[in-house]
């Protein structure tokens, strides 16, 4: 697997990453098998994948349990990701928390499921619209400089919030939405991050399914799948989006390849992507998001897919 060096995190990492919010993630999605999901990180970990990306929120720390299960006995070998901000009450409803004491709290809690005694890179999950972010990025910074996280990252942000969090220049990663289809982080969140030198790290980089090219106009998705409420999968919408994907399974079988692999390597050719962390259930997914990596498309390519996109 190709590696690369997130800028400002110094991080060596694979450009296919492992996004988890999938395994143990039953907040997130209906009828999961954990041991499934372990599964799909252990192949990952076998096929060569060292970055793997997980939340305190995907479970309420279920996911973090079962990756830490897997990477036990293996920690020196991956890059490992997890994310905080998102606190559960005692009644079982949730507030975002960018409080000092809080994150401090969360990156323990994360470092005891993971079964570690540091993470590589920790993400600010979502900002609060209270705590000002510099006081949350300056928690992170001191937890850095104790050797429990190594990098610090922020998620779900804006331009205005991401220049409040990078005051000090000490945010070293974002994640944010980008893929094909959803192309907003173009505007003015990318021109930041390559100016300042930050990795941007895409999530949904396949659209959340619609660019594994499987899905059909009578895709039904089932009462309490989060991705109801995304635009992409809104009726009209979605006519459009499944329009272009036909163009691009064309354009990727003529590659011997599929769209999903694609879509990835599309992603990889921006400039300021360096990795991407594609999800999944299952191990056979892992593997075939993997063929990715040995895909490059021309400047021709490019120009071909930016057509289809702007129809």
């Amino acid at each position: 697997m190709k590696k690369v060096t997130l800028k400002k995190a110094q991080l060596e990492v694979t450009q296919i990453g492992l996004g988890t919010n999938a395994v143990g993630g039953h907040n997130l999605f209906n009828n999961l098998d954990e041991e499934q999901g372990k599964e799909m990180v252990r192949e990952a970990l076998n096929i060569g994948i060292t970055f793997v990306d997980t939340a305190d929120v995907y479970g309420f720390g279920r996911s973090e349990e079962l990756v830490g299960q897997v990477i036990k006995g293996k920690r020196s070998e991956l890059q490992l990701a997890t994310k905080g901000a998102v606190e559960k009450l005692a009644d079982n409803t949730t507030r975002i928390n960018n409080r000092p004491e809080y994150l401090r709290k969360a990156v323990e809690n994360s470092l005891k499921r993971l079964e570690t005694d540091y993470i590589d890179l920790y993400y600010l999950h979502y900002p609060d619209n209270e705590t000002p972010l510099v006081e949350a990025i300056g928690e992170l910074s001191k937890l850095k400089k104790e050797g429990k996280i190594g990098a610090i990252g922020v998620s779900n942000v804006n331009l205005e919030q991401l220049t409040e969090a990078n005051e000090h220049e000490e945010v070293d990663v974002i994640q944010s939405p980008y893929n094909m289809l959803d192309r907003s982080a173009e505007k003015d969140l990318l021109p930041y991050t390559r100016a300042h030198n930050i990795s941007f790290v895409p999530y949904g980089p396949l659209a959340f399914g619609i660019l594994g090219g499987k899905y059909t106009p009578s895709l039904n998705l089932q009462e309490g799948d989060w991705r109801k409420d995304e635009a992409l999968f809104q009726p009209e919408t979605f006519k459009d989006v499944l329009h272009k994907v036909e163009q691009l399974k064309e354009m990727a079988h003529a590659k011997n390849a599929g769209l999903s692999h694609l879509a990835l390597a599309w992603l990889l050719a921006q400039d300021g992507i360096d990795t991407v962390i594609p999800g999944g259930k299952r191990a056979d997914q892992v593997k075939d998001n993997a063929i990715a990596d040995t895909l490059t498309l021309s400047v021709q390519d490019l120009a071909r897919i930016e057509k289809i996109l702007n129809q």
